[in-house]
């Protein structure tokens, strides 16, 4: 199965990402965005994911230009295969807005002083991500033990969720920081006894003779989640901007979650372009909830839940400390969301996650 070289979630990501979003920080005066103006062209970037393919095929439809054209702008939506590069890209102005995880869009742009919204909550990982072994025992099992894999990610994080489970900590063992590239081949190595990876990767180890999974995100429902996340200000000054994403995203769910030819076309379509087939990617989409419906998304926005698993992100991003730079406590950054309910120092307010264009389409209002 293919390796991507793309990498989703948290910071799937390397010490430099976090330099280049730190030193950005540093060259905006006081940590603010520069005020954006009203304008009739934009960039988007998305890399390699099950949640994220259906903006390649939106893209290559013709269904963002039909969006765009609805409202006389212009969306150029683009490949980046390194992920953590379209973030960085993204909170130097590069881009628009792109895709990437609620940890990530905290830990990178919000963390460097990129005012961030999340304008589109597209799904949660429900098993996309795991911790493997090789043989019996259980995660209390794993002390002492070392554990394969890519630092201060997604995986990371999962571990550290799995460690919670059994009243362990990360000091009681050894992470091993891994290339993605080098997982499949780490774990048939006989000195590798535990790793915590994604899919597709997850799913060719867990199958290796005497592979078991001990503990997935379908353990921990609705805390990896994967956005499109647009500047700010970029979006305050240009609101057909975030009509028209969000016009192409709910049109796209209809006709890949669809029973018939055109949804099986377009399932189709998003498996090659990841590397695999209908069948592959289908088996991804069975452990992604994916929020096919706006009201869906617009219900897990509004949820206490969603405060409370950024509040839980925001702890473990500060304990690893990569909140910010300096960041004196996890309330460092400010957040928002559509319930009213905020977090950390409203003063710095950089993520915000907002349910009112996904309303717009919820009402057939784009």
């Amino acid at each position: 199965m293919l390796q991507f070289l793309s990498q989703r979630g948290v910071g799937r990501r390397s010490f430099a990402a976090i330099v280049a979003a730190l030193c950005f920080a540093v060259l905006t005066a006081s940590g603010q965005p520069a005020e954006a103006a009203k304008k009739e062209s934009f960039r988007i970037a998305w890399s390699i994911y099950v949640g994220w393919m259906p903006w390649a095929y939106a893209d290559e439809m013709g269904i963002v230009k039909k969006w765009a054209d609805k409202y006389g702008i212009e969306i150029e939506v683009v490949q980046i295969n390194d992920y953590i590069e379209s973030i960085n890209q993204f909170t130097a102005g590069a881009f628009d807005g792109t895709v990437m995880t609620n940890m990530d869009a905290l830990s990178i742009p919000a963390g460097g002083g990129v005012d961030s919204t999340a304008l589109i909550l597209g799904d949660f990982s429900n098993g996309n991500d795991g911790l493997v072994v090789k043989g019996g025992g259980g995660i209390a099992a794993l002390k002492g033990k070392n554990v394969n894999l890519v630092e201060l990610s997604v995986s990371h994080y999962l571990l550290a969720r799995a460690l919670d489970s059994v009243k362990l900590a990360e000091r009681d063992l050894t992470v091993v920081n891994t290339s993605d590239a080098d997982m499949v081949a780490a774990f048939k190595t006989a000195d590798v006894e535990a790793v915590v990876t994604w899919n597709p990767l997850l799913s060719e180890i867990a199958a290796e003779p005497g592979a078991k999974v001990l503990y997935t995100s379908a353990d921990i429902p609705g805390e990896i989640i994967d956005m499109m996340v647009v500047n700010t200000e970029v979006l305050s000054a240009n609101p057909d901007f975030g009509k028209a994403l969000v016009g192409a995203w709910y049109e796209t769910m209809a006709i890949m979650s669809a029973d018939d030819e055109a949804g099986k076309a377009a399932r189709t379509f998003m498996g090659e372009k990841s590397g695999t087939d209908l069948a592959g990617y289908e088996a991804q989409l069975a452990t992604t909830k994916m929020f096919y419906e706006p009201a869906e998304a617009i219900a897990f926005a509004k949820s206490p839940e969603l405060v409370e698993t950024m509040d839980v992100v925001r702890q473990f991003l500060f304990t690893h400390g990569i909140l910010g730079e300096g960041a004196p406590s996890p309330d460092y950054v400010g957040m928002t969301f559509p319930s009213g309910a905020t977090l950390g120092d409203q003063g710095n307010t950089k993520l915000r996650f907002d349910a009112s264009f996904m309303s717009m389409a919820a009402d057939g209002m784009l």
